[in-house]
């Protein structure tokens, strides 16, 4: 059997407000579906999808995206510009670097660079 991913899912209490602004992070074109939710289609990623809960994020995830970026300082300061907000330092090792921040919803994500 043969599989693909298709789409990553967030819960979130503003799926069109998430939406927005993954679609100004990453690019895409936020797009309002019935039910309340939303998704962006992120340019060679895959689709994210916000599904609408009445709980909010307790918790840290137990799932989250590591994106590629030439710069994590200038990913990190514009992601901030939007409404990410930093979680901790940034870790550079032997691997590379990387800086985990939230979404305005509190999701992590990080930023990475590799030096291999």
């Amino acid at each position: 059997m043969r599989m693909r991913l298709h789409q990553v899912v967030v819960d979130a209490h503003a799926p069109a407000a998430l939406a927005r602004f993954w679609a100004r992070l990453a690019g895409g074109e936020p797009v309002h579906r019935d039910r309340g939710w939303s998704h962006v289609d992120l340019p060679g990623i895959a689709r994210l999808a916000f599904q609408p809960v009445p709980e909010g994020k307790t918790v840290k995830n137990r799932l989250h995206l590591d994106l590629a970026v030439d710069d994590v300082g200038a990913a990190t300061a514009r992601a901030a510009a939007l409404g990410a907000v930093p979680a901790g330092d940034p870790v550079t090792d032997d691997q590379g670097s990387f800086q985990t921040m939230q979404d305005p919803e509190g999701n992590e994500f990080c930023f990475v660079t590799s030096t291999g």
